[in-house]
């Protein structure tokens, strides 16, 4: 199969999501294989909702339009124009999935399947309804593919190299397991932002999409801030208020209740509006419902700090303190090149 023919079938998977990204699902004319594909999707949709409290309506079409607009032409070209795919041997490789937010492990088995590989997936049990579905719509569209992707629960077998996401101490387990394979592995990392006082009311409210999408689930929500020594939190408490009704979601909820009370009886120091958290901490890894902050003094020493920790962050929000920066709500819509890790996934499958 040519390069050319596997970016039109992902290209053909991207118009097919883009119906189930609006507000209101509805059917298109010109969708090749709807008629067979249009109704099952929807009902794994309902599935995936079912199955995972966490995967509401909302978040599975944010994440099916992230996915859609990816998807075009001119993402894909420009994604792979630096790249040479000439001469590769074809390799199976598996990939570990995660399951914290809806389609979290689908750009490495994109990254896979377009680098010319065949691909073997062992799904996490939290997000097990929606990929094998768009796999099957995939061999449709383009029957090449078919033979060429493999789901699986049982362990990993006769397989060349692999991609595997889990926790820090899983990804140990990884390390160890795979060592003899061609590999990338993933743990457990955050991202952060770094406000100056200087943020407009728009950079604040765009900020909270950061914080709040996918219930800062994801590696690339936003999970503490660094504030300057007597920053005010008011206009971050203001600008933030439009997600109160995330509160009336009962996984939120319970877990915002739960923390609310550890954080009371052990008496530690905290702010909160009702729905939503910040404490001082030196730690990225915040629980849900709750947003970790830290003073600083010097923006350098603030740089050179996260520096010596960046194999700890996935992301740096800001506005003109690093070259490798991220906009303001801008963390849950990387572009194709946005590798997790700063690993570049296509080259290590273009050289296995």
């Amino acid at each position: 199969m040519q390069l050319q023919e596997r970016i039109n079938a992902f290209v053909k998977l991207g118009y097919f999501l883009r119906q189930f990204s609006n507000e209101v699902i509805k059917k298109a004319d010109n969708i090749e294989h709807n008629d067979l594909f249009f109704e099952g999707f929807k009902h794994q949709l309902k599935l995936a909702k079912e199955h995972n409290g966490w995967f509401t309506e909302e978040n599975i079409k944010f994440a099916l339009k992230s996915w859609s607009d990816a998807l075009s032409v001119k993402n894909l070209n420009t994604w792979l124009a630096t790249y040479k795919f000439e001469n590769i041997n074809p390799k199976q490789v598996a990939i570990i999935m995660a399951g914290n937010i809806p389609l979290v492990g689908f750009h490495d088995f994109l990254s896979v399947l377009i680098a010319g590989h065949s691909v073997l997936v062992k799904q996490s049990s939290n997000d097990k309804h929606l990929l094998p579905y768009l796999a099957k719509y995939l061999e449709y569209v383009e029957p090449q593919f078919k033979g060429n992707i493999t789901f699986t629960e049982a362990k990993l077998s006769n397989f060349d190299a692999v991609i595997a996401t889990g926790s820090n101490n899983t990804a140990r387990y990884f390390e160890y397991y795979f060592k003899g394979k061609p590999s990338i592995i993933r743990n457990n990392r955050n991202s952060v932002a770094v406000i100056t006082g200087q943020e407009t009311a728009e950079d604040l409210k765009n900020l909270s999409e950061d914080i709040f999408r996918y219930y800062g689930l994801g590696c690339r929500n936003v999970s503490k801030i660094f504030v300057p020594n007597g920053y005010k939190f008011d206009a971050f408490f203001e600008s933030i208020y439009h997600w109160h009704p995330i509160v009336e979601k009962a996984k939120y909820a319970n877990n915002y209740d739960y923390n609310k009370a550890v954080y009371l009886m052990s008496e530690f120091e905290m702010l909160e509006n009702g729905f939503f958290m910040i404490k001082e901490d030196e730690s990225f890894t915040s629980p849900i419902a709750t947003l970790f902050y830290e003073y600083y003094e010097d923006l350098s020493e603030l740089k050179e700090t996260l520096t010596l920790k960046k194999d700890q962050i996935q992301c740096v929000v800001s506005n003109g303190f690093t070259e490798n920066e991220i906009a303001f709500g801008e963390t849950q819509k990387p572009q194709l090149w946005d590798y997790a890790d700063d690993v570049d996934s296509i080259e290590f499958l273009l050289a296995i």
